[in-house]
């Protein structure tokens, strides 16, 4: 065991049920099951009826009768029906790596996750080791690695804190903010300047603290993750796999059949870990240069594919735009683009893994870690002096953990930390890129994905000068 416990740790799924509002209580509005919604909807699809006619078929005392007839219709390949029965589900008391996993299978998800940003998390939030199947032999490791990372979590939030007090132009708020006289303005400093520190310290917090997760999607979303979890070879996923489907019965009682574990997921999910287990992308992945400290230095890369587009016409398609949600023209929505990161933070990948759109792929085999340490003053000082001890007595946790994937240990993710670096790569189209590379470079963002997204500009307009001036570069509002 590490650490207290309380309930908080304990793993727990709830379904949320969606009740009508007032208004729509008052306006005679229709109010459906999630399952009752999808059979509405597909019988909305194979005639001209109109709702009012549909609704007036549906017996209120026997509402199954006119759902099990169209949820036979899955099995027969229109699996879009469950795409119908929307299901929010509360996820508390899960690991940190267990909600990035979420996300991964659920990018057009919406939901939220606890904030390692806003919330200071301490270590009675530690999962156990029995809960998260850690071999018995790794036990006394898993603790060490745990008190040790929830000791240097403080030193380092604590010295980061006095540093930015003491110098608070390491903190880079723009001067218009901390002037301005409006409340908003004065919160957001408040907030900026404790992010400062939390931005800086998360990097020691490990992936076995618990955390949770809201997230609203359709049930043949939850049935498939469901299914993939239970397929899993970590204990955690396995159990978060049952826990869904339990909730899930709650919504859409007819999808369970499809929430088990089956051979094609596991055969996906075993053939992945075997490819890093065995080290068949050494030769990749270690190309890479390090610091002095240990860490690795991350290298941009970006891929664009924009066959036989002009100057004069990418100019054309970004220059009409008025705020970053303003569409792109058609040429830049049609432009294939991949980038990556060689040396990205796990907290940084926690965070850009949520955007939507496209293909991200991260092999989880950790490269370095970062310890926040080019962020100090140049002066040498005590507090600096507390900071860098901290990331030297993480120096050998990666290669400590990389033993322990190559010994085929699947439960090595639980011994790295938000601080791990790793490569990170998204493939998606120019609007949508452009997009985030606005949004991620804005006034208090993470002060590192910033500075990864604002090189990846700088590689863009390097490609295609002609927008420079042309993308919202920052536009953000304060974080």
């Amino acid at each position: 065991m590490v650490g207290p416990y309380n309930e908080r740790n304990n793993m727990k799924v709830q379904y949320v049920s969606i009740c009508p509002t007032s208004q729509a209580q008052e306006a005679g509005a229709y109010s459906f099951t999630p399952e009752l919604l999808a059979s509405v909807g597909a019988r909305y699809s194979r005639n001209n009826e109109g709702l009012d006619a549909i609704a007036s078929k549906i017996d209120p005392n026997n509402l199954d009768k006119s759902v099990d007839g169209i949820f036979k219709m899955i099995d027969y390949g229109h699996a879009s029906i469950a795409d119908m029965t929307p299901i929010a589900l509360f996820i508390d008391g899960i690991s940190q790596f267990a909600a990035y996993y979420l996300w991964t299978l659920s990018p057009t998800a919406g939901g939220q996750e606890c904030s390692t940003r806003y919330i200071k998390i301490d270590k009675e939030s530690l999962l156990s080791a029995e809960d998260l199947g850690i071999p018995e032999h790794l036990k006394e490791d898993f603790n060490n690695y745990n008190m040790n990372a929830f000791s240097n979590y403080t030193i380092a939030l604590e010295a980061w804190t006095a540093l930015s007090e003491k110098n608070p132009e390491l903190t880079k708020i723009p001067e218009h903010l901390i002037n301005s006289e409006s409340e908003k303005d004065k919160k957001a400093v408040l907030r900026m300047r404790r992010n400062f520190a939390f931005d800086r310290a998360r990097v020691y917090l490990p992936l076995s603290a618990s955390t949770g997760v809201m997230m609203l999607q359709s049930a043949r979303a939850w049935a498939y993750i469901s299914s993939h979890l239970q397929s899993h070879y970590l204990k955690e996923l396995k159990d978060l796999g049952k826990n869904i489907a339990d909730q899930l019965s709650l919504g859409a009682p007819r999808l369970l059949k499809h929430t088990v574990a089956n051979d094609g997921q596991k055969n996906y999910i075993n053939n992945e870990f075997m490819l890093l287990a065995e080290s068949l992308l050494d030769s990749i992945w270690n190309k890479f240069k390090k610091s002095e400290h240990g860490e690795v230095l991350t290298e941009n890369y970006l891929e664009v594919e924009d066959l036989w587009y002009d100057d004069e016409l990418i100019s054309m398609a970004c220059k009409s735009r008025t705020n970053r949600y303003s569409p792109f023209g058609n040429i830049i929505a049609r432009t294939s683009v991949k980038f990556c990161w060689l040396g990205i933070s796990f907290g940084e990948i926690r965070d850009l893994n949520r955007h939507r759109t496209g293909t991200k792929y991260c092999p989880l085999m950790p490269l370095g870690f970062y310890g926040s340490l080019d962020q100090l003053p140049e002066e040498k000082e005590e507090l600096s002096q507390a900071i860098v001890s901290c990331a030297n007595s993480f120096k050998n946790t990666t290669e400590f953990t990389r033993n322990l994937l190559k010994n085929k240990i699947g439960e090595y993710v639980y011994f790295t930390s938000l601080g791990h670096q790793y490569y990170f790569e998204h493939t998606t189209t120019a609007d949508k890129f452009l997009y985030e590379m606005e949004l991620r470079t804005g006034v208090g963002a993470h002060f590192k994905y910033a500075e990864h997204c604002k090189n990846l500009l700088n590689l863009w307009y390097k490609k295609y000068p002609v927008t420079k001036g042309l993308i919202f570069e920052g536009s953000a509002e304060p974080e």
